[in-house]
């Protein structure tokens, strides 16, 4: 990195802020970590300083963001979020935090095509590449939707939706259940702030590309298949791995073109047994869960964004290494309990997986946050 590279500041320290953090401090580039809650990634020894913030959301946010960097003489630092609520605010006050800050985040115009899904999947339609059969309702006396069961119930925006109902999605497997899932629902939000999809049958996994872009072209990428996650459907990585498929590549190709992109991204497809056909799921406008395991194989998108958005560099890296696993102990070990005894995976195939793997959290040059991840989890478990 040339001299004028400053520093970065990780918004949110959870598994992927600690990889992002420690990408960057090895490479010896600054990293302050700033979260609205205890975090392993200030427990880093890359991480030189810590702040607790205010939820990202509210209106105290950005006023935080500017006062630290006048308090701590952050100009010119860039800013990397790895939340999406985080993501959403620093888009929306991209031109005042500009001020003080590089921010590589999208514009608010970009971000909202982005985090409103039904807006996503009407961009991806339009390009004819293939989405879940949906149905968006409009109101309460929109009729129900005319798709095969088991039904998907999601928001427009997931991360509201989680927030408040707890849960990504509802599942309906009867018109009776989903009359009643309906209306649980519209007790809540509207029926213009939720979408019916198809569920799509199990037997594939969930692809995941990362790519960095500029202006919608694609530079560089790398591609990962979900193993296992929790809970069991609709849930978060506990295992991943590194893979390849052309045909994800040419589609992502062409919603990021679509939407002009610049920065990295998470695209997120799944195969559709049925008709053998990839299907858009979502986009995260940030890096994501498994951004380590992506550097362990080749690709470090953290120095890719600073190399960037600091010298204009454009990277020319597009191999990378394949087979690798990620595998987040804490997590993967529970739920690969469950597997086995509900009868989705054999030992034998789970112990494939742990034989060339990287730790989520765990470093040796690095290893107090791997132990603080188990610590905060106890404490996580005993507060519900």
């Amino acid at each position: 990195m040339e001299n004028k590279t400053k520093g970065a500041i990780i918004i949110e320290g959870h598994v992927q802020g600690l990889a992002n953090t420690r990408i960057l401090g090895k490479a010896g580039i600054p990293v302050i970590v700033i979260s609205k809650n205890n975090c392993i990634a200030r427990y880093s020894r890359y991480c030189q300083k810590f702040f607790l913030c205010p939820d990202y959301l509210s209106d105290g946010f950005i006023e935080f963001l500017i006062k630290l960097a006048i308090a701590e003489n952050l100009y010119d630092w860039v800013l990397l979020p790895s939340n999406d609520h985080a993501v959403y605010i620093i888009a929306k006050n991209k031109k005042e935090l500009s001020e003080y800050y590089r921010v590589i985040t999208e514009n608010f115009d970009v971000i909202s095509k982005i985090y409103n899904k039904r807006a996503l999947l009407g961009i991806a339609l339009k390009a004819k590449i293939s989405i879940p059969a949906s149905v968006m309702p409009e109101s309460e006396s929109t009729s129900l939707p005319v798709l095969n069961y088991p039904i998907l119930i999601k928001g427009n925006n997931g991360l509201n939706f989680y927030k408040i109902f707890k849960r990504k999605v509802f599942l309906a497997r009867s018109e009776m259940e989903l009359k009643k899932l309906i209306t649980l629902i519209n007790n809540k939000i509207r029926p213009s702030d939720y979408f019916f999809q198809e569920l799509i049958p199990a037997g594939t996994n969930t692809i995941s590309v990362a790519v960095f872009s500029v202006n919608g072209e694609i530079y560089t990428y790398w591609m990962g298949e979900k193993i296992r996650e929790h809970p069991i459907r609709f849930g978060t990585a506990t295992c991943c791995k590194s893979t390849y498929e052309n045909e994800v590549i040419r589609l992502s190709k062409i919603i990021i073109s679509e939407l002009k992109y610049t920065g990295v991204c998470e695209i997120e497809w799944l195969k559709d047994r049925r008709d053998n056909e990839y299907k858009l799921i979502e986009i995260n406008a940030r890096s994501w869960l498994w951004v380590g395991l992506a550097d362990k194989c080749g690709i470090s998108f953290p120095i890719i964004l600073l190399k960037y958005i600091y010298n204009k560099e454009i990277p020319k890296q597009l191999d990378y290494r394949i087979g690798f696993y990620w595998i987040n102990i804490y997590t993967d070990a529970v739920y690969t309990v469950k597997r086995i005894f509900l009868g989705i995976d054999k030992v034998k195939t789970i112990l494939s997986s742990y034989q060339r793997f990287t730790e989520a959290c765990w470093d040796p040059q690095d290893p107090i946050p791997f132990f603080m991840y188990g610590l905060l989890s106890i404490g996580f478990l005993c507060e519900r």
